[in-house]
């Protein structure tokens, strides 16, 4: 069985050893950096599937090195910091990252999050959605998404809302519908965090000509088929 690669990004060498321990005894293949610096470079040079963030590093910030990863790639971030307001948590949602763990945290839970994203990327539906010629393909069998025939980047959080509202065109979907699709496992998400998402998925995918999210005001968000 092919191991499932996760980097690890803290200044912290205690942080780092305690999660490495736990994801080496969950059989995945770990990364360790300490600065920002160091975890773009293991980034560039390997083919990650999870990231394990910290905000606050050495000489690139984990919110430089979040926004470097998002212009690039996909692969899920899970963020951690010690600032727990609201505004920081939504600040790293709308960098792109797809959970977000305050410190100090449990390790049991970090490795818990992990396994429901893998989870969630591994059991999409095997399909795939076309709109307006074919202007924005949706492939639910790679998980990718085309905009003009070119890749766009989405999270797997932004994905998971996407093809939700895509495959029920008809429906408004509230906040709370889409924090439940989200929130599979029971780890904390607000419904600001709703929005974030909303707003990154409408950057990368909609332009001057076309508007495929409708707010439906006092209500929540719908498709535009």
């Amino acid at each position: 069985m092919i191991k499932k690669k996760i980097l690890i990004v803290d200044d912290e060498k205690s942080i780092i050893e305690t999660i490495e321990a736990y994801l080496e005894k969950e059989e995945f293949k770990v990364f360790t950096a300490s600065t920002g610096r160091e975890a773009l470079q293991i980034f560039e040079s390997n083919e990650l599937d999870l990231i394990v963030l910290d905000l606050m590093l050495p000489e690139i910030s984990g919110e430089d090195v979040c926004q470097t990863i998002r212009k690039k790639s996909s692969v899920p971030i899970i963020m951690l910091s010690a600032k727990i307001n609201e505004d920081s948590k939504l600040n790293g949602f709308s960098l792109g990252t797809d959970d977000y763990m305050t410190k100090p945290f449990s390790p049991k839970e970090l490795v818990a999050r992990i396994h429901s994203l893998f989870k969630r990327i591994d059991n999409q539906v095997l399909d795939v959605l076309s709109f307006n010629n074919a202007d924005l393909r949706i492939n639910f069998d790679s998980v990718t998404v085309e905009k003009n025939n070119q890749i766009i980047n989405l999270t797997p959080s932004e994905f998971k809302i996407l093809s939700t509202l895509a495959k029920n065109p008809k429906r408004t979907y509230t906040r709370d519908d889409l924090l439940t699709i989200l929130s599979c496992d029971s780890y904390e998400l607000f419904e600001r965090t709703i929005d974030s998402h909303i707003k990154n998925i409408r950057s990368k995918i909609e332009d001057a000509k076309y508007k495929y999210i409708i707010t439906v005001r006092g209500f929540g968000y719908k498709f535009n088929d």
